[in-house]
């Protein structure tokens, strides 16, 4: 398309400013810019974002509403795998990018755009995820990379925004903030390094609230429905888990890990739903699946979540995966019991009319019901049939 118009991916922050000064000044385009609210954003915030990006100079500025749309394409799912990436991160921005992608490039199509922008460095997973989806879903509109295509740095930046009166205060763009439905994560200084910590100050969330309390969270079908006995939808009931438990600032951790490029990254993140939600629904999920089911939802899952992380959400087996996730929790319905603390949380226990430990087949430990010593003797001896025979033939069971 040739065209002047090119809706820019805009989150408000030291970046995006960038791209639009530089799309208006350097490349004469007119810049529509666009932030993709999925559940990091209020009513207030998304009103300032919008302000800066009119003053900033944009041609015009839309907030695309994608929060409940954004959990049931895959926060649902993540859910349902309990998917943490290196057994740590919710991949609360890898999954968060994929929809906002997804909306950002069905907006330029319905307005016609000649152009698709956004601000991602050369060296993060995320330019891999905007310039995918894009590519898959707007094949005939260019996509612009001012921040990736020159190299910059955040003091680069700054000082060429400064130069086009905008003044950013360095102390406050030394940290590059992603906030969605599914947790924050926090880049810095810090995070370039292997052994430094994010300072208390970095994170978004505070402690606030020190005394232990216990919630309650019921799942149904896999699903969370009720916090403290109150029924709600999945998205206000993570909303709600997030108001209680951040205060307490749980959730918080450094994820390391190998991005879709090849190198080694690190990151901080505070998600204090995610954490809570995913332990509280594995628990569920110990007592009312079979082994077989959660060895292979395991298994599945980390495809799962390598996938999205990978930018691989429209690859034909993530639909084949989500069916089975989905299948997997028929009978995951219960309540579980979430002590919380300052930086931590417990699970205290589950109530499920399909808790498998209810049964009146014996008691672990205690009290076998429907076998005898004699049988378990006998299953023993043929459960040891293979090494015994291992043993006979190679006279020996190690070296």
């Amino acid at each position: 398309m040739n065209n002047n118009k090119v809706v820019l991916a805009f989150s408000g922050g030291l970046d995006t400013s960038y791209c639009v000064k530089y799309l208006i000044c350097e490349k004469q385009l007119d810049v529509y810019t666009a932030i993709v609210n999925t559940g990091g954003f209020s009513g207030d915030e998304l009103e300032g974002i919008k302000a800066k990006a009119l003053a900033l100079g944009a041609a015009s500025h839309t907030a695309l509403e994608q929060t409940q749309a954004y959990y049931d394409r895959i926060i649902k799912y993540l859910i349902f795998g309990n998917v943490l990436r290196n057994n740590t991160y919710p991949l609360s921005v890898s999954a968060e990018r994929i929809h906002q992608a997804i909306a950002l490039a069905e907006y330029a199509k319905s307005i016609g755009a000649g152009y698709l922008a956004h601000g991602s460095t050369g060296a993060g997973n995320d330019q891999v995820r905007f310039d995918l989806i894009f590519q898959l879903i707007a094949p005939e509109i260019e996509i612009l990379t001012p921040i990736r295509s020159q190299q910059l740095s955040r003091k680069g930046e700054i000082d060429y925004l400064a130069k086009h009166g905008v003044n950013i205060d360095w102390k406050k763009a030394r940290y590059s903030i992603n906030k969605g439905l599914w947790g924050t994560s926090i880049g810095g200084v810090e995070t370039l390094t292997s052994h430094q910590p994010l300072p208390e100050t970095a994170y978004p969330g505070q402690l606030s609230t020190t005394s232990p309390r216990v919630i309650s969270l019921e799942f149904k079908k896999g699903e969370l429905c009720r916090i403290n006995g109150e029924q709600m939808n999945p998205v206000r009931a993570i909303q709600t888990v997030e108001e209680i438990a951040g205060k307490y600032a749980i959730g918080r951790d450094m994820h390391v890990g190998d991005t879709i490029i090849g190198i080694k990254g690190r990151v901080g993140f505070e998600a204090a739903a995610a954490g809570v939600i995913i332990k509280s629904h594995h628990t569920l999920e110990k007592h009312t699946l079979s082994k077989w089911q959660l060895h292979w939802k395991e298994q599945l899952a980390n495809w799962y979540g390598m996938f999205i992380h990978e930018a691989q959400y429209f690859e034909p087996v993530m639909r084949n995966i989500e069916s089975f996730l989905e299948d997997s929790q028929a009978n995951v319905t219960g309540e579980v019991f979430v002590e919380l603390h300052p930086y931590r949380f417990v699970i205290r226990g589950i109530k499920s009319e399909y808790d498998l430990m209810n049964s009146d087949f014996g008691d672990y430990g205690e009290m076998n019901k429907h076998w005898t010593g004699e049988d378990v003797e006998g299953f023993t001896k043929i459960l040891g049939n293979p090494m015994r025979i291992f043993k006979q033939i190679n006279g020996r069971l190690y070296d």
